[in-house]
């Protein structure tokens, strides 16, 4: 399994960004993908994520309604949409797949890939 984010940079206090993980390896228990984000010297903490299958999503409080996941299942692709970018979202984003919805959604399935960095400026 390979996970690869890409699209952080540095953004003002307001702006977007979408962030692209292109994903491989398929398994049939494999149950959500999505987003969790981490500050040097602080814990993990879940962002959003996309199941599997049906179209089911799910995001942490503090990014409602500001970010979007979406997929490419063709493209086999998955998409964070951040909008009205804040200083408190600056992290290293990474990209996680697992056969386990609760754990992709707290940042604690088994894949990870390499993150790519957000930063917000104020």
């Amino acid at each position: 399994v390979q996970l690869q984010a890409s699209g952080g940079g540095l953004v003002q206090t307001g702006g977007s960004l979408r962030l692209s993980c292109a994903h491989s390896g398929f398994r049939l228990d494999f149950a959500a993908i999505g987003w969790f984000r981490q500050v040097p010297g602080k814990e993990r903490e879940g962002v959003s994520c996309i199941s599997v299958g049906p179209n089911t999503t799910k995001y942490t409080d503090s990014v409602k309604g500001r970010f979007i996941i979406s997929r490419d299942s063709a493209k086999n692709t998955v998409y964070l949409q951040m909008n009205s970018l804040e200083p408190e979202d600056t992290a290293i984003y990474y990209c996680t797949k697992g056969t386990d919805w609760d754990k992709v959604m707290t940042g604690k399935a088994e894949h990870w890939g390499q993150g790519t960095l957000v930063t917000v400026s104020s």
